[in-house]
């Protein structure tokens, strides 16, 4: 599949928050970026550090041109519109046999938009199966945002550890299998998660948050994002591209968005959370 998508499929996203699975790149082509990524990460302890996780696209070259492959794109603007943010990405890896997992919950939680006109497109660099701990879904979770809360997990693989506050029925939720170079797209509302990898291989997906052109931080304060597609309507500070594989003036500015997206979410985290976490901890 590519292309934009069809009214059907338009419709069907709508409805079930969730759409896959869609047929990107050729294998020879993920498993290029593969081997690269997997280069960087045997000089680091096997992966991407966390400080390095965050928008690896403005870190890796062949990053920065995947969150702006037409492929990719078409089927976003089918859902988003002709103006397109890349607000962020980063790589889900899990280990055979280890413990990391995500907890349920909603992409949009902690990101301090003014609106959830957003879609996560997750891209599999291997297969991602049930066995493996492949993403799941819960169709038609996407109506509105539900309260979190921290799992106190150590090993929930997203940043902010959170969770949704109330359970998930299991029975409900839909498993995303998909090839490598296959991708699925979730509405940032869409409830989510995954179970541990209990197969004998690793599992990779590289998961691009887009937004709207048009949408703003709900604070009013300025952040930063990748325009992929279109006009520049002036809510964030625009990210370059990098000079080269970590290349150190591309580090420095990375650096400084890490820092800013920490403090977003942080105080995203202070306002949503206040007091739940202090009454979990007794």
């Amino acid at each position: 599949m590519n292309g934009f998508l069809t009214a059907e499929r338009q419709a069907a996203f709508r409805r079930d928050g969730v759409l896959f699975p869609l047929p990107i790149f050729h294998v020879d082509e993920i498993e290029r970026v593969k081997r690269r990524l997997w280069s960087i990460g045997r000089a680091r302890a096997g992966r991407l550090p966390p400080a390095l996780n965050l928008k690896p696209h403005l870190l890796v070259p062949s990053l920065w041109e995947m969150v702006h492959d037409p492929r990719i794109l078409d089927p976003v603007q089918s859902l988003l519109g002709p103006d397109l943010l890349c607000w962020g990405s980063s790589f889900f890896d899990k280990a055979p046999g280890g413990p990391e997992h995500v907890h349920w919950h909603q992409d949009a939680t902690y990101w301090g938009l003014d609106r959830p006109d957003a879609v996560t497109a997750w891209v599999a660099f291997t297969p991602s199966v049930v066995e493996n701990g492949c993403l799941r879904v819960v169709p038609g979770s996407h109506a509105r945002q539900l309260p979190h809360e921290d799992s106190f997990d150590p090993d929930n693989m997203l940043p902010g550890r959170e969770q949704l506050a109330a359970a998930v029925d299991d029975a409900s939720a839909l498993d995303v299998q998909l090839a490598p170079g296959e991708m699925s797209l979730h509405h940032l509302l869409t409830v989510h998660g995954s179970r541990p990898n209990f197969s004998n291989g690793p599992r990779t997906g590289f998961a691009i948050r887009y937004i709207a052109g048009d949408i703003a931080l709900a604070s009013g304060g300025r952040g930063s994002a990748t325009l992929v597609r279109g006009r520049d309507l002036g809510t964030f500070d625009l990210e370059r591209e990098p000079e080269g594989e970590l290349h150190p003036d591309a580090l420095k500015r990375h650096a400084a968005v890490l820092r800013q997206a920490t403090r977003i979410v942080a105080s995203e985290v202070r306002r949503t959370r206040p007091m739940r976490d202090e009454s979990a901890r007794s």
